[in-house]
């Protein structure tokens, strides 16, 4: 957390994880006005241009400062960057910004999504006529709606059990919280194939 004493050397920002850089214990429950304030206020604090006339290598720092700041509101904002990010935490895996790569199915959807997987090919192997486009984009809007459900149940009873948790059960919703993730990822890729392949047969 930042002290408000500290200057433009402040090292605060860069050895904590983002919820100790607003001072926050780990929960998902997050007062969103309250953590915008803060932000502001640590904004303004470690903004570049109030740092013009520091030395070079407490400008470095400052920039630093800036830089791990916006990221920490920027996922500390979203409900499910915010999740996501703490079940890395959790599992003691690197949290940068780097590609992740493409989720596979969880096994209570293969079956159903082994099916759409076989659509989609035999609809790029040929020309979709109106019937398979209207069965598509209605598969689509289906799994839209699951996938909106799923995030209302991370971001909602999923997250107010992490968060009244004794140490003991969190292990297990943990696993919860990694199994609605995933679900949720890999909802979202199939839904990105629909879509491409729909804008594909329309655009012919």
């Amino acid at each position: 957390m930042i002290e408000a004493g500290e200057g433009p050397g402040a090292r605060a920002l860069s050895m904590t994880d983002y919820f100790q850089v607003f001072g926050l214990p780990r929960r998902l429950g997050v007062d969103a006005e309250a953590l915008q304030r803060r932000f502001y206020e640590l904004s303004r604090r470690y903004h570049p241009d109030f740092h013009g006339s520091a030395a070079p290598e407490d400008q470095a720092r400052v920039l630093e400062t800036s830089a791990r700041l916006n990221a920490a509101y920027r996922v500390l904002r979203d409900p499910m960057a915010r999740i996501e990010y703490l079940v890395q935490l959790e599992d003691g895996r690197e949290t940068g910004d780097g590609g992740a790569a493409q989720p596979a199915a969880p096994p209570e959807l293969l079956g159903e999504m082994f099916e759409i997987q076989e659509a989609l090919a035999e609809a790029r192997a040929g020309q979709l006529d109106a019937a398979a486009r209207r069965a598509l984009r209605e598969q689509r809007e289906r799994l839209i709606a699951r996938r909106r459900d799923e995030e209302v149940r991370l971001s909602g009873p999923l997250t107010a059990a992490w968060d009244t948790a004794v140490p003991g059960e969190r292990p297990a919703l943990l696993e919860q919280l990694k199994r609605g993730l995933a679900v949720r990822a890999y909802l979202k890729t199939v839904i990105d194939d629909l879509g491409e392949t729909l804008r594909e047969a329309e655009a012919v």
